[in-house]
């Protein structure tokens, strides 16, 4: 698995661009694009289902930003039953009212 770079931040809840653009690289999931920053557990499920959507990264990074989000994971108390990130979106990680 790869070394993470996340660390936890002050900064929670909804992001105004400016905030986004004043956190620190190691807040993000993917720290090199700057993208899916992990402040809280929304921030934290909301990158698990967006895993997938971020385009023009590289497997390593990829591997660096599971990491990362496993660790927020840990830290924000977010079940993530994957063990790598070729596992996401198998499964959801929402209940469904409707099942």
């Amino acid at each position: 698995m790869a070394k993470t770079t996340w660390k936890p931040d002050t900064t929670h809840g909804e992001l105004s661009t400016k905030e986004k653009n004043d956190l620190p690289d190691n807040v993000f999931a993917f720290p090199k694009q700057r993208k899916e920053p992990l402040t809280d557990a929304s921030h934290v499920k909301n990158a698990l289902a967006r895993f997938d959507q971020v385009k023009g990264v590289a497997d390593e990074d990829r591997d660096l930003a599971f990491a990362n989000i496993k660790k927020a994971a840990d830290h924000y108390g977010v079940e993530v039953r994957e063990n790598n990130w070729h596992e996401l979106g198998k499964t959801p990680h929402t209940k469904n009212a409707a099942h």
